[in-house]
């Protein structure tokens, strides 16, 4: 297999996204636009293969790297085998959880130095995108629906046009049990935690992500006097030269 597409390692937050960004991007290629080439290269009678996406967004269906330990994690090793012996659908789904979970393994190995808080901010970035899972089973439009248009108002700490906090008790519709599951899906910007409806958040307003309000030191009242809420990240890019 060819290496020169991991010769220059990324070292940064900004490099390591970038190169997480370049290989999904490749891979979702392979698993949609290029999907009948991409099955057609998974012959069940080969050799144990692998799905690779680079940085440079090209892919390629080969056999795994021979030394050990190899320069990168691997991805699933002989996706070929299951293909005739499922659904399309169903094999594609199955390959595109793996390399979800492929790219996650690459990217923070590669953050291995990160400290701590740009780990979470790696995530947080990374978190933004649509899984390949969710591009290849068309998710994104329905989570991102939700989040676009409800989100906003079930999950802000903004105040209402009577001036009170609102809310974050589920609202009683013939929707709450859909809109719940898409809200569930959301992770605080600072610890990574999943939404609870229980718990207090914030929204940023500029990068508009969202946040436990005792990650970042906001309690109810406090949010009612903000009139435009900027999360530390943004706040810090704000004040820099």
């Amino acid at each position: 297999m060819e290496m020169s597409s991991v010769s220059s390692t990324p070292r940064t937050v900004e490099e390591i996204y970038k190169d997480y960004s370049g290989r999904r991007s490749a891979i979702v290629r392979a698993l949609t636009h290029d999907v009948d080439e991409f099955y057609s290269l998974c012959d069940p009678d080969k050799e144990n293969l692998c799905l690779y996406g680079h940085p440079n967004e090209s892919w390629e269906v080969t056999l795994p790297a021979e030394e050990v330990p190899p320069e990168l994690p691997e991805p699933a090793l002989g996706i070929n085998f299951s293909r005739d012996g499922m659904q399309r659908r169903d094999w594609l789904s199955l390959v595109a959880v793996h390399s979800d979970s492929w790219l996650l393994s690459v990217a923070f190995y590669q953050g291995a130095r990160l400290n701590r808080n740009e780990r979470k901010r790696l995530f947080s970035m990374i978190n933004d995108l649509p899984t390949v899972f969710e591009m290849v089973t068309d998710r994104k439009h329905q989570k991102d629906k939700g989040m676009d248009s409800g989100s906003k108002s079930k999950l802000s700490a903004k105040r209402s046009s009577d001036g009170q906090i609102k809310s974050h008790s589920k609202p009683v519709d013939d929707d709450f049990g859909e809109d719940d599951d898409e809200h569930s899906e959301t992770l605080c910007g600072t610890c990574g935690g999943n939404y609870n409806a229980d718990e207090f958040w914030i929204g940023c307003d500029v990068c508009e992500r969202w946040f436990h309000g005792k990650c970042v030191k906001i309690t109810p009242a406090k949010a009612e006097s903000i009139k435009q809420y900027k999360c530390p990240n943004c706040s810090s890019k704000r004040g820099r030269p």
